[in-house]
């Protein structure tokens, strides 16, 4: 049984550059997730005594999710999984094809990865669909990922719900993305929308702004290590939800439905965070809006999505940490500068906002019957 962990890599100025999964997959040899091309660059330009390949597209990559989860894997494989705790994994094996099967989830819920040779990823999917049939497992894809897994489960993603500076820490960072543009799509082809405007230093967060301080540890060298013992002392902003009012919602839509009234930039979309329409259009748009309190900046709003299981459009919000008390009603300006801007009430709510369903994942494990070969 191995380990993984998440990682994040930042600049000189605490910054996050990208973060992901670190997988140990043998003595001294690792496999990441999202860390490229941050990684190689970092590599690649140090002394260490460590190398790298790139394997992308080589490996498939299945993510089952839910209070099934386990259920659905163990009658696919028809084996007992029970031993795979939370951030470890191991490979079984299925008709002699080996699976990673890796337990992970981002909401604190049960759930699982595989993963395995693309060439046989067409026998392992239909054997997990099958089984995910059997216990009313649906498949949500990507769409399902941008839209609730990370706002609602209070899991602010790269990509999603900030920019990276990948073209604004230093030339040679720069030099060196530019000669990766495929990897670097999503800062290469940046459209900023909302009331933040083009003030890119805003967008950029540290861990201190998405709650991962508790990841950070001091006791070696890392770039940023001085820029966040810093910022430790007195960290600026902290991760929320901010739930949005419906009336002011509703009033900042009515204005696409008044004749000879300027209309404010749409909000009728269901979420921010959308890679297929972003894919689509070759281009990556990023959202933040200004929250204020008593006409005060204190943070960025970002993420918006309309909650359906909660009926209600929600954020999640990087603020100064003296405002940050559930309950508390802020400002929020909807509008990217030289479109009509409106203020919409927001609320302080719970984080993650999915909290009141989300279940301890060793326990989930504990309660589920062991498969029984039959």
């Amino acid at each position: 049984m191995k380990g993984l962990r998440h990682a994040i890599l930042c600049n000189e100025k605490g910054q996050i550059l990208t973060d992901g999964v670190v997988i140990r997959i043998g003595e001294d040899r690792y496999r990441t997730y999202w860390l490229a091309p941050v990684l190689a660059y970092l590599t690649e330009n140090s002394d260490m005594d460590v190398s790298g390949e790139d394997v992308s597209g080589t490996e498939y990559f299945i993510q089952i999710a839910g209070e099934k989860s386990l259920e659905i894997l163990e009658n696919a494989f028809e084996q007992d999984l029970h031993d795979i705790k939370f951030a470890r994994h191991r490979k079984v094996f299925v008709d002699g094809k080996g699976v990673e099967v890796i337990c992970l989830g981002m909401s604190g819920n049960l759930a699982y990865e595989i993963h395995g040779p693309i060439q046989e990823f067409n026998e392992i999917y239909d054997k997990v669909w099958a089984a995910g049939k059997i216990f009313g497992a649906s498949r949500l894809g990507l769409h399902n990922y941008s839209l609730f897994n990370h706002t609602e489960a209070g899991f602010p993603n790269i990509n999603l719900h900030y920019p990276l500076p990948w073209f604004e820490s230093g030339k040679e960072m720069a030099d060196y993305m530019r000669e990766h543009p495929q990897q670097s799509y999503y800062n290469l082809c940046r459209e900023l929308k909302g009331s933040v405007g083009d003030d890119l230093q805003s967008r950029f967060v540290t861990p201190y702004d998405t709650g991962c301080e508790g990841l950070i540890r001091f006791d070696h060298d890392f770039t940023g290590k001085e820029a966040l013992q810093k910022i430790a002392q007195h960290p600026a902003r902290t991760a929320i939800t901010l739930e949005w009012n419906g009336d002011d919602v509703a009033k900042v839509f009515a204005t696409m439905l008044k004749p000879g009234e300027e209309p404010c930039e749409d909000i009728s979309h269901e979420s921010e965070v959308e890679f297929l329409h972003n894919m689509k259009n070759n281009v990556f748009v990023y959202r933040a809006d200004r929250v204020l309190a008593n006409g005060k900046d204190i943070g960025i709003s970002s993420g918006r999505i309309i909650s359906y299981h909660y009926n209600s459009m929600i954020s999640l919000g990087f603020i100064d940490p003296a405002y940050a008390k559930e309950g508390t009603e802020l400002t929020l300006l909807w509008g990217t500068p030289g479109t009509r801007q409106m203020d919409i009430r927001v609320k302080v709510a719970r984080y993650p906002y999915n909290s009141d369903f989300v279940r301890n994942q060793d326990k989930n494990v504990e309660e589920i019957p062991h498969y029984t070969k039959k």
